[in-house]
């Protein structure tokens, strides 16, 4: 019976999710990049000893930057005299990486600190450290962090300069170039992809037939919302779900998972749109990577049972929902738990992967993870990584219930490894961010849509960034601030929350008798209405073939290049795709110009047989000429 396992009824309290997969994955990001950038990573002890000049060595050669010029530089924007030397280097981003600060919640600040410093996912941090300052040990590290984030202004790259011992700090420059190349090169890759995926996906539009109806306008019927929270008494694990419905039901049951820090309504204005076209939808909440479960004090930031438990939670909710729809009194053969649509947004599109059928593969994970280089990975690589470990179970975590997925932003990068993601055969439809600095758009996005063997569809946003998808009101909006892992404002991203209504209801309808009616809306046509100059939005069904060879290549080249040249040669190969489309546009456009069509400028030649013949003749003399010279 649902009643043994329903904890309660109260609503949800309001607050603004604190989204901690942005916040802690743009920390590890920027607290690397902008310190690096500024040529100091800081260690810690008390403030009395602390750093007064970085001395960055390359080679036979060693310069010395004053700790005080950087703070100026910080402060005012002016470059000091003894910076003259690099003032093509301090441009404004890195006044902006300078000025940056992290506050650290208390209740989570030592566990942060903790796991960057001492666990696996904090291992290309260190390893990074012992490249570019190899005196500073995780340790002394740990201490810094922890007194910076004590401070008034929180964690900056001065206040950790602040708290660095001696009266120097040595760096090695090859180590640090090589490293900021890298970033720099991840950064050009991924502006290159934009580029190709754009043009690619966006050839030959085609007029878009008229319908009777828009699917993304908001449904007629009035949508009741009830939260509840469930006991799974065999985990000890209280499941909260927020369920939507209204008098006029009916259709597939659509289920929302959220991503790492984050909540049930991450995505509650799609909730509610499909809601009030007459579809059942719940939203739950993952009790072991929501907001609240990262402020507990013991444990790491993501226990590797997430991994597990979090396809499991989706399957304990279908079960309750079950006795729901036989013994509710409002909820009585309302929900259709034959054709249910998991929605899944980024560690909640692996929840859905894994659903659908898809196969972890730990050992694959465990080789990627020990050589995962901290220039070349995304935040994503270092979250997987903690399921290097992860006890799968003797049963299948599959749920037959599961009849479509809607996954955006996935982390669905080494996890599955080469072919785990072969086993999922619904219909996916598969959202990618090309400027995605969490998941990232090659590894943790396109190269899973191309392992996929169902039915599938690509929906690729082109400048989209991780958070782009979510609610505004459940967006903490100074995360979209970040430098390097900037968000996009609200207003850029309104038309793509207004797509998503009108796609998801459509992909979710194709399993009723009003597929038909909604099919023109699954189409390139359709999505590029919502397309905008800052945030184009392309539909597909396949990866173009020039993508799928460059990702091919790319993942040879993974195998056998360090990640400087491999970025290099791929990125070479992706502005190679990008001049091919350059020129044919050139080409078109030069023919456009033309003042006579192929077929006019035929129809002017002169038809007669004698002028061609004359033609041909000579032709024939001059090359009987020149063969007799050559003699």
């Amino acid at each position: 019976m649902a009643l043994r396992h329903l904890v309660s009824t109260a609503p949800m309290r309001q607050r603004s999710p604190f989204a901690l997969q942005k916040f802690i994955f743009k920390w590890m990001k920027h607290l690397t990049s902008g310190v690096l950038y500024s040529g100091a990573i800081a260690l810690g002890v008390s403030p009395a000893l602390a750093v007064e000049q970085v001395a960055v060595q390359i080679g036979p050669l060693k310069n010395t930057i004053e700790v005080t010029d950087l703070e100026t530089f910080s402060k005012t924007g002016d470059v000091p005299p003894r910076l003259e030397l690099y003032r093509p280097l301090l441009t404004p981003t890195v006044q902006a990486t300078l000025q940056n600060h992290l506050s650290l919640e208390p209740a989570i600040r030592d566990r942060v600190i903790q796991d960057l410093t001492h666990s696996n996912k904090g291992r290309p941090l260190t390893d990074l450290l012992a490249e570019v300052a190899p005196s500073l040990s995780p340790e002394v590290l740990q201490t810094a962090l922890q007194e910076a984030a004590e401070t008034e202004s929180g964690v900056t790259v001065i206040s950790l300069l602040r708290a660095i011992p001696g009266e120097t700090l040595s760096l090695e420059g090859m180590a640090l170039l090589m490293f900021l190349s890298q970033l720099g090169l991840s950064h050009l890759e991924q502006t290159a992809l934009s580029n190709v995926l754009n043009h690619e996906l966006g050839a030959h539009p085609q007029p878009l037939l008229s319908a009777p109806f828009e699917p993304s306008d908001p449904g007629s019927y009035p949508v009741e919302r009830w939260s509840v929270s469930f006991r799974d008494h065999d985990r000890d694990r209280i499941i909260p779900i927020d369920l939507y419905w209204t008098d006029q039901t009916q259709g597939p049951l659509v289920v929302f998972s959220h991503g790492f820090g984050a909540d049930r309504r991450f995505l509650a204005y799609l909730a509610e749109h499909l809601a009030s076209h007459g579809l059942t939808v719940v939203a739950l909440e993952h009790p072991g990577s929501n907001v609240d479960a990262l402020i507990k004090e013991d444990g790491s930031l993501l226990p590797t049972y997430e991994f597990v438990e979090r396809p499991r939670d989706v399957s304990f909710i279908l079960d309750r929902l079950e006795d729901l729809n036989t013994n509710s009194f409002f909820l009585r053969e309302r929900i259709n738990l034959e054709q249910v649509t998991l929605v899944g947004h980024s560690l909640g599109g692996y929840t859905g992967l894994v659903l659908a059928g898809g196969q972890l593969d730990p050992t694959t994970l465990a080789n990627f993870c020990a050589e995962l280089a901290i220039g070349s990975s995304s935040p994503a690589d270092w979250l997987q990584c903690a399921a290097t470990d992860v006890e799968l179970p003797a049963g299948d975590l599959a749920d037959s219930r599961i009849t479509q997925l809607v996954v955006m932003n996935p982390l669905a990068g080494k996890i599955f490894g080469d072919a785990g993601l072969r086993h999922v055969k619904v219909p996916t439809l598969f959202l990618t961010s090309t400027s995605d600095g969490i998941t990232s758009v090659s590894d943790q996005q396109l190269q899973p849509f191309n392992q996929l063997s169902g039915p599938r569809a690509l929906v690729a946003v082109i400048g989209g960034t991780h958070l782009s998808v979510g609610d505004p009101a459940n967006i903490n909006p100074a995360l979209t601030q970040v430098p390097f892992m900037p968000e996009r404002p609200e207003a850029e991203t309104l038309r793509l929350r207004q797509y998503l209504n009108g796609a998801v209801l459509s992909f979710v309808m194709q399993q009723t008798d009003m597929a038909k009616q909604y099919q023109p809306f699954l189409s390139s046509d359709y999505t590029r209405l919502f397309s905008t100059p800052t945030l184009p939005i392309r539909y597909s069904d396949r990866l173009p073939s020039s993508v799928s060879r460059w990702l091919s290549s790319r993942e040879m080249l993974n195998r056998r290049l360090t990640p400087t040249l491999k970025s290099i040669a791929s990125l070479l190969h992706l502005e190679f795709i990008d001049a091919q489309h350059r020129v044919a546009t050139l080409h078109q456009g030069a023919i456009a110009q033309f003042p006579l069509s192929p077929l006019d400028l035929y129809a002017r030649l002169p038809r007669s047989p004698a002028l061609y013949q004359a033609a041909h003749n000579q032709a024939n003399h001059e090359s009987s000429h020149q063969a007799k010279s050559r003699l």
